[in-house]
């Protein structure tokens, strides 16, 4: 069924306003086609705008990029087309309040990892089980320090990097750059971090922290930025473009912006989008990328530039799932929401700039059985 637009707000209305118990599967054919139709026509307008792109390059079909392929981080090779991402969890606290995290307004609610312990897979670990875990468990090609801010106690880090540099298993590290020090930066080369990423768009491109990706880089192999894609984030980068290029960082991953009940209030209005009923967005959010993908190029950058977007986390997910000898189709790529969250579609579907590229109406026979609107 391709819903006119027309219906489809008038659905939504009153959807936004149902019980979950109410929902027939009709309701829910009705529903899931809005969704579609919706991410249709994104979809094919950034199809569109990728065209558009000279040099575009792809990691076999699982995400796009600009710029030179031995900059592309392996971390996110790792990620991709190796056993996937291997979260390292232990840091439950962070220096800032970004509008855009995951856990805005709950920041002071995230339970602990517990003393001297490691959350690695769902269980936890202290350092001196590492080499038992690596020799019982498929090794994987790579993990991610992950959970808020590591910086906040950064000295605890560097005996299970070692140990995992020991291994051979690829590293890397997420930061927002506000708490480095060459001191720390420097400790973290000595363990044997291979990558370290900063998200710049969490202190607005701060000249402290373009600052520190240029210490790190004389330091960290690679050294790049990760940032959720945002109008203020595009806004800052352009005001600090050339001292951001000038830091030395080999890699741009443009991460777009997906929300879940925390952040979603502060982006409330924005036209939205699902991508295969799973990770809701801002339309606005992966065109960003695109500009900054259009901009490197026609610029000549030396950072690659990695449209890390909703389709990459699909990739991701399936790749992992393969990995672990899953059946085919296998799948844990989900909504961050228990239900369709619909009044947030209102705005979209009431955007007359905001086109579907098909419409039909709803069958006669969906009437004749009982729906009602």
């Amino acid at each position: 069924m391709k819903i006119s637009k027309k219906d489809a707000l008038s659905w939504y209305t009153m959807f936004a306003d149902m019980q979950e118990e109410d929902f027939l599967p009709m309701h829910q054919e009705i529903a899931l086609s809005v969704l579609s139709q919706i991410e249709t026509a994104v979809e094919a307008e950034n199809a569109r705008r990728l065209s558009e792109i000279e040099g575009i390059k792809s990691l076999d079909g699982r995400t796009f990029f600009v710029g030179d392929t031995r900059k592309f981080p392996a971390g996110c090779r790792s990620c991709l087309t190796g056993t996937g991402l291997s979260a390292v969890r232990k840091t439950n606290k962070c220096n800032l309040a970004c509008r855009f995290c995951y856990d805005f307004g709950v920041l002071r609610q995230i339970p602990p990892i517990g003393e001297g312990l490691w959350e690695i897979g769902g269980g936890k670990y202290r350092v001196e089980d590492i080499p038992l875990l690596l020799s019982v468990s498929n090794r994987p090609t790579g993990i991610a320090y992950v959970y808020l801010e590591p910086f906040m106690e950064i000295e605890i880090y560097a005996p299970i990097i070692k140990e995992f540099a020991k291994a051979g298993i690829h590293q890397h590290m997420y930061t927002n750059g506000t708490l480095c020090t060459r001191e720390n930066l420097k400790m973290l080369a000595d363990a044997g971090l291979p990558e370290l990423r900063f998200n710049l768009g969490a202190s607005g491109c701060a000249d402290a922290v373009i600052d520190n990706i240029r210490l790190a880089k004389e330091m960290i192999p690679s050294v790049g930025i990760e940032t959720p894609m945002t109008r203020e984030f595009e806004r800052a980068f352009n005001r600090k473009k050339a001292a951001v290029l000038n830091a030395g960082a080999d890699f741009m991953n443009c991460a777009e912006l997906h929300l879940n009940e925390n952040n979603l209030p502060n982006y409330a209005g924005e036209n939205m989008y699902m991508f295969r009923s799973g990770y809701l967005s801002p339309i606005f959010s992966r065109r960003v990328t695109f500009d900054l993908m259009k901009m490197a190029m026609r610029e000549s950058w030396d950072m690659l530039v990695h449209d890390c977007s909703n389709h990459t986390k699909f990739a991701r997910d399936l790749n992992q799932r393969a990995k672990e000898g899953a059946w085919f189709g296998a799948s844990t790529y989900g909504s961050e929401f228990d239900r369709i969250p619909y009044e947030v579609f209102i705005p979209v579907l009431s955007d007359p700039s905001f086109e579907f590229l098909e419409e039909e109406p709803i069958p006669e026979s969906y009437f004749l059985d009982g729906l009602m609107i």
